[in-house]
């Protein structure tokens, strides 16, 4: 049996070698004290890939000044790395969050280092790992050696992230918080589109919601709904008042009755109280959270997502301005998909009708070399400030007409222009 040494983080580090590829765990579990000491190794160090999803630290191994040591590969594009993704240290890989695992355990990407923060072990030898299970299980499962900050801190949360710690090769002890995001205060457009989502929310309904200022908004519309469930990805701070009040119960629920569902969380230390030892939160990979044939078992699914840009025909781009990476597909798809499978499930997309900068985000054709996220025929209601519509089952000419009418006014005439040029209205 094999037998983890404990160290300081510097010893640890040292099995690094050139060319290696090293996975980072996911958000508030990024193992920061790990991710300096790998940086403090820049100048012997060439080559090392770095994998990756979302992390909480400052990114500090995608600087320019260390693009000979670290080329960033990531799997979704944080702010601390999208400049790094664009230019010649580092890349995106466009992948399903759902099918993230599977690029790990069937060796697609092949890990050497897997950098991970733990709890302690409990009597039996399990460790958890916190709040980020996703792909971070299966890469750490599948990574030839498992170095671990271990922090009691770390919140231990019932659902599939555990680790014996026979399997972690290299454990540091240290106590620190774990990484937090308050929530953004809303603009108004938020609070408007906010509140036309949460119309088209019925009670019984099983929600995907990730975090920030318009899903708060949308979760503090509904106070007066009734048997809400939540299977998601991502999920913060705005559940915790329905889950006390008893709107959220997941009594709806077919599969995981009563529970919340996600594959991880970012919020406050609120937050990571509420999770720690909760038999009513299961975490689970994105194998399983996201899929969309297990999304499809609960009735009334609702996805909740966003876009950058959507054209007339309803293609989403959700992940670039152009040919620039700006995030990623995420779970997007997956959940669009697992709703409209959904007996009464509703995919919805709620974005502002224009950017900060006034550009309208409804237009005749996405920006050249901009990526479709999620096709047009995925799409169902697409909400902004001026309404909500559905395309489903709409034709091409009826879904422009019906876009426009929620496109912001300055823009309605032009895009009328446009969309008879491109489908030569009656």
């Amino acid at each position: 049996m094999k037998k983890t040494k404990y160290c300081s983080a510097n010893e640890a580090l040292e099995v690094i070698k050139n060319g290696d590829s090293v996975f980072i765990h996911t958000v508030p579990m990024s193992p920061n004290i790990l991710i300096k000491a790998l940086i403090n190794r820049n100048k012997e160090l060439r080559n090392v890939n770095i994998f990756q999803i979302i992390t909480s630290d400052d990114g500090s191994y995608a600087k320019p000044e260390f693009k000979d040591s670290f080329n960033v590969k990531s799997l979704f594009v944080g702010r601390n790395v999208r400049r790094a993704v664009n230019t010649e240290q580092g890349s995106y890989t466009p992948a399903f969050l759902s099918q993230m695992p599977k690029l790990f355990k069937e060796k697609y990407i092949d890990i050497d280092v897997a950098l991970v923060q733990v709890s302690p072990p409990d009597k039996h030898g399990y460790c958890s790992i916190g709040v980020s299970v996703d792909l971070s299980k299966a890469a750490m499962e599948s990574a030839k050696i498992i170095i671990a900050q271990v922090n009691p801190n770390v919140p231990r949360v019932f659902g599939e992230g555990y680790i014996h710690i026979n399997q972690i090769d290299y454990a540091v002890e240290h106590t620190s918080s774990l990484a937090e995001v308050p929530s953004p205060a809303p603009s108004e457009n938020d609070i408007t589109i906010g509140k036309h989502i949460a119309n088209l929310i019925e009670d019984g309904s099983n929600l995907q919601i990730g975090i920030g200022a318009l899903p708060n908004v949308v979760l503090h519309n509904l106070n007066n709904h009734k048997n809400l469930g939540i299977h998601t990805e991502i999920f913060s701070d705005g559940i915790l008042p329905l889950v006390k009040s008893g709107v959220i119960n997941g009594k709806n629920k077919n599969i995981d009755k009563e529970k919340i569902v996600g594959t991880f969380l970012f919020g406050t230390k609120d937050l990571y109280d509420f999770v720690d030892d909760n038999p009513s939160v299961l975490l689970k990979p994105s194998s399983y959270t996201n899929n969309p044939c297990i999304i499809g078992q609960n009735e009334k699914a609702v996805a909740i997502n966003s876009a950058i840009e959507i054209d007339l025909t309803g293609q989403i781009c959700a992940e670039s301005i152009g040919n620039y990476q700006f995030s990623g597909v995420g779970g997007q798809l997956d959940f669009t998909l697992g709703a409209s499978l959904s007996e009464g499930g509703k995919p919805i997309f709620g974005i502002s009708s224009t950017t900060q900068k006034g550009v309208s985000k409804i237009v005749s054709r996405l920006k050249p070399s901009a990526n479709v996220t999620t096709t047009r025929a995925h799409v169902h209601w697409v909400v902004t400030e001026y309404g909500a519509v559905n395309l489903f089952g709409k034709s091409n000419k009826e879904r422009a007409k019906l876009l426009i009418s929620i496109a912001h006014p300055d823009y309605r005439e032009s895009l009328e222009r446009e969309a008879y040029e491109l489908f030569k209205f009656d």
